[in-house]
């Protein structure tokens, strides 16, 4: 078995073997991709190659650089660990016919991986990601793929990021109060010197992960998600009474964001985040302007838009998708807390941009004696409650997951935890929404509670599987928390199934 193209690139444990991030599979597959550029006329063009600060990465990132450069590419080597958004930026900045990314993201400390921009700065899609991968099968002996040594270039890159960046805020206050923390990965010196490019000079950061560690040793996941990742961040914010608290994961592609409340620091839901950001975007935003989320995320988004007379489209999981979700984009989100506020620069998410757009924000409604969570009950006031969870099942043995997804196809349920629905499996339809998913929801024209929808798909990133939960009322939200938590159960349940 090999490691092949999943949701982002190549992901999996550094280590020996065809199936693990090492020298050779990267060398193959650098080979490989270097090999279906040339076949699609873009041989000779400049390729980005950026990295973070993961084990193994610096010796995948020159294992990258020196193969390309051999196949006769220009290659632009960041040499020092810089957040992804930096690369993808760069991609798009300096016309690139490709960009790699050295990163495993949000992933365990014992995992490394390979991300690949394609020449509209996006991530790499089907069936480019296929071809890319005949081509690494036909790359030959490692030992006989040639490589040359290249002096490292790009610096001025993450300069120019940084400016574009300063540019995204639209209201001309920056009274703010931020804490921030980059949970260990390379994004911490980034987004400082983002934000007070930007004007925003209050931040505050957990010493304890500011500096790059691929060993993340405060957190048991290096994943804003996880529960007791964000305790530093969250203790920090009550300590300095800042405004907002953020945290970036670890190669700063995903913002988390976090607010005060009456019952203390509360984590948003990144479809809580994104509705908002989305309002955020679209009051500047010309008529018509697309906005874009996943299949996996809340379905407030499409309300909200046309509410604003903007475009709305929906994909399947992943920015590869998002990214290319039609002309006129200019917001894009996915319920993991990935956000693209500036798709003419990024064409991916981007977890520094979006701290500068939250921090821009919070700063307006904090000068009118508001807040974020002010700003999104007046959202559930216009389009009702809108309340979603997430169940992750991670497994040792993937066995695991193909078999709950087996027994729930051979008797697709039509009613979870006593709530009618009507199943879809994505797996059994054609053209561009086919996935290995099931969806459920409530039936069309119900009015028996709250409608509900739930998602249940294998993660593309790491061995899990994802139950995706909502429940939509007008305004009894107690029957809504009902329903969710009688769902919640339901997934819960669905990591008891053997192989």
């Amino acid at each position: 078995m090999t490691l092949r193209f999943g949701t982002a690139g190549l992901r999996g444990p550094v280590g020996d073997g065809p199936d693990r991030m090492n020298v050779p599979v990267v060398v193959r597959t650098t080979a490989g991709l270097a090999a279906w550029l040339d076949a699609q006329g873009q041989g000779g063009g400049t390729v980005v190659v950026g990295r973070d600060a993961r084990t193994g990465s610096a010796e995948f990132h020159t294992a990258t650089v020196e193969v390309l450069a051999a196949a006769g590419f220009d290659v632009v080597a960041l040499d020092r660990p810089l957040p992804t958004p930096v690369t993808a930026f760069a991609v798009r900045a300096l016309g690139a016919v490709a960009g790699v990314q050295i990163t495993a993201s949000h992933n365990p400390a014992t995992d490394n991986g390979y991300k690949v921009y394609l020449a509209d700065g996006a991530q790499l899609v089907a069936p480019a990601d296929r071809e890319i991968e005949a081509a690494i099968d036909a790359s030959g002996p490692v030992a006989e793929i040639p490589r040359v040594p290249v002096a490292p270039s790009g610096e001025e890159l993450a300069a120019g990021y940084l400016a574009r960046l300063a540019t995204l805020p639209r209201s001309p206050h920056r009274d703010v109060r931020i804490a921030l923390t980059p949970l260990h990965g390379v994004g911490g010196e980034v987004a400082v010197a983002a934000l007070r490019g930007a004007g925003f000079e209050d931040v505050h950061v957990v010493p304890s992960q500011f500096r790059p560690d691929p060993a993340f040793p405060t957190v048991a996941f290096p994943n804003p998600e996880e529960p007791g990742a964000t305790d530093a961040l969250l203790a920090l914010a009550a300590e300095v009474d800042a405004d907002i608290a953020l945290a970036l994961d670890p190669d700063a592609d995903r913002c988390a964001v976090a607010v005060r409340t009456p019952a203390g620091w509360v984590a948003l839901r990144g479809d809580e985040t994104g509705v908002l950001l989305g309002d955020r975007i679209l009051a500047s935003s010309p008529a018509g302007s697309l906005v874009a989320t996943t299949i996996v995320s809340s379905t407030m988004l499409g309300r909200l838009a046309a509410a604003r007379g903007a475009r709305f489209a929906q994909t399947l999981t992943g920015f590869k998708w998002l990214a290319r979700a039609g002309d006129g984009l200019v917001y894009a989100y996915e319920e993991a807390i990935g956000h693209c506020v500036d798709p003419e620069a990024v064409r991916d998410k981007d977890g520094i941009a979006t701290a500068v757009v939250v921090a821009d924000y919070a700063a307006e409604l904090k000068h009118a004696g508001r807040t974020l969570v002010d700003a999104l009950d007046d959202l559930h006031r216009e389009f009702g409650v809108y309340i979603g969870d997430q169940v992750s099942i991670r497994v040792d043995d993937l066995q695991r997951i193909d078999a709950v997804m087996t027994r729930l196809r051979s008797d697709l349920p039509t009613a979870l935890a006593g709530i009618p629905v009507v199943p879809t499996d994505l797996a059994a339809v054609t053209g561009p929404m086919h996935t290995d998913a099931l969806v459920f929801e409530s039936p069309a024209g119900s009015t028996a509670g709250p409608a509900v929808r739930v998602v249940v798909r294998p993660s593309g990133t790491e061995p899990k599987l994802k139950v995706y939960l909502e429940a939509v009322t007008d305004r009894d939200r107690p029957a809504a928390e009902a329903a969710l938590a009688a769902l919640r159960g339901w997934a819960t349940s669905l990591g008891d199934e053997n192989p």
